[in-house]
């Protein structure tokens, strides 16, 4: 990337305000940068549990698959889903605070008595499900802004930072070889001035 600039004091001044602020910043994002890494890592290793843990579940469930073929799915719903926001690193993530079901009414009489188990196990499986399924949206939420982060980090160091040093150097040598030019042109001017005086 090319910075653009002009040869004159008020650009180098205004460049080195520029790399001021980048130079700042860059430690900064790169702390930001590795918090991110660390909570994506983290995310993922609860999402993976929460994988586990329901595979777990609908094993332990598989012997009563029988059972299943009875049990009535609409009886139990998911009424609400509350989540809150939680900021890590600058980023708002999602956060389960809890799961409202509703339960269609029926006969206890007319139902087997696993019924009352049956929901249990099924308001069990959901909650799981959903909470996997919030903690992969917050590896994702976390993982895109990681990669911004990342490219912010490598664009200023690799790319502005040393555009901005290079442009500052090249107006500075300029402004050097300008008041060196203007020194010579004055000496020979005063040289010049003096053969005359002697001269005449």
């Amino acid at each position: 990337m090319a910075i653009k600039f002009q040869y004159n004091k008020t650009y180098l001044q205004r460049l080195k305000k520029q790399l001021q602020v980048r130079e700042k910043a860059l430690p900064t994002l790169k702390n930001k940068e590795a918090a991110l890494r660390s909570e994506v890592k983290k995310a993922k290793e609860v999402a993976e549990e929460f994988d586990k843990k329901l595979e777990n579940q609908l094993r332990a469930y598989k012997h009563a698959i029988e059972l299943w073929d009875e049990f009535d799915n609409d009886l139990v719903s998911i009424e609400d889903v509350e989540l809150s926001v939680k900021k890590i690193a600058g980023v708002k993530t999602p956060v389960l605070e809890d799961v409202t079901f509703s339960l269609k009414e029926f006969s206890l009489f007319n139902k087997p008595g696993w019924y009352l188990d049956g929901i249990n196990i099924v308001k069990e499986l959901a909650r799981i499900a959903i909470e996997r399924e919030v903690f992969n949206q917050k590896m994702q939420l976390l993982e895109h802004a990681r990669k911004k982060t990342t490219q912010k980090v490598n664009l200023y160091e690799k790319v502005q930072i040393p555009g901005f040093e290079e442009a500052i150097l090249k107006i500075k040598r300029y402004l050097e070889d300008e008041e060196n030019l203007s020194k010579a042109a004055q000496k020979i001017v005063k040289n010049r001035l003096q053969e005359m005086e002697e001269s005449a």
